[in-house]
């Protein structure tokens, strides 16, 4: 079976997360020298433990939108803080990022409460109009009906990850809701990212777990944004 190639990696993390080790520069000449066409950094929000301040984000506009040749979208992995769906980025910083993803991870404000009300902060999420991607809705630890959720996904026009890292060691057990999510998104005609969720430069574009996942499913390149960058401008930046 050809494999998919993808021209961008849309989950990237720099130093400013606290807890990876590349730059953004370090990530650019990364990419051109593997032959990406862009990268999203999607630095995780203040929430998290070490994550940088609000500012960081705000001051994203100084960042070129292309480095050597790479496109360079400036965006956020935001932590979903509350019941209410709240994200730890106000509304007039998000409208100006390019990716705004939200996700769940513990210890930034909401922790687990069971599928049905997890689900429904979910979905509370995907009202948000800056929200435009939903990080790794695979993760076991916070489990979500996953017909509501690609449903609503689609209904809103946001876009659902399928997460490298989560078959690497991040998120343990992912696989089968992954395969579940993929699986429904073939059904219901809808679409993924893949990304690799990188902390360090040389992680850059590792996709081969989420591609082997993707192609069980069945899903073809138009079905995965990354696979170019004009899926990319219509069904993220466009969007917002």
């Amino acid at each position: 079976m050809k494999q998919i190639k993808l021209v961008a990696d849309l989950h990237v993390h720099t130093v400013s997360s606290g807890h990876a080790y590349s730059t953004i520069e370090e990530y650019a000449a990364c990419a051109k020298k593997i032959g990406l066409k862009a990268i999203a950094i999607t630095d995780h929000g203040p929430k998290m433990p070490g994550g940088p301040h609000h500012y960081h984000f705000s001051n994203l506009r100084m960042v070129p939108d292309v480095i050597d040749g790479v496109r360079i979208y400036k965006g956020v992995e935001a932590n979903i803080i509350d019941e209410d769906g709240g994200l730890d980025l106000t509304d007039d910083v998000l409208k100006d990022l390019d990716i705004v993803m939200a996700a769940f991870h513990p210890r930034v404000g909401y922790e687990s409460r069971g599928e049905e009300i997890n689900t429904k902060v979910l979905i509370k999420v995907m009202k948000n109009p800056y929200v435009n991607i939903i990080a790794h809705p695979g993760n076991p630890m916070y489990p979500v009906n996953v017909k509501e959720t690609v449903s609503e996904a689609k209904k809103r026009g946001i876009v659902l990850e399928i997460n490298n890292s989560s078959f690497t060691g991040s998120r343990t057990g992912s696989w089968e809701r992954c395969l579940q999510f993929a699986k429904e998104v073939k059904k219901r005609d809808w679409l993924v990212t893949v990304g690799s969720d990188s902390h360090i430069s040389m992680m850059l574009a590792t996709f081969d777990k989420a591609l082997e996942l993707t192609g069980l499913a069945g899903l073809k390149d138009k079905s995965i944004v990354n696979s170019s960058l004009s899926l990319i401008e219509k069904h993220l930046v466009e969007r917002k």
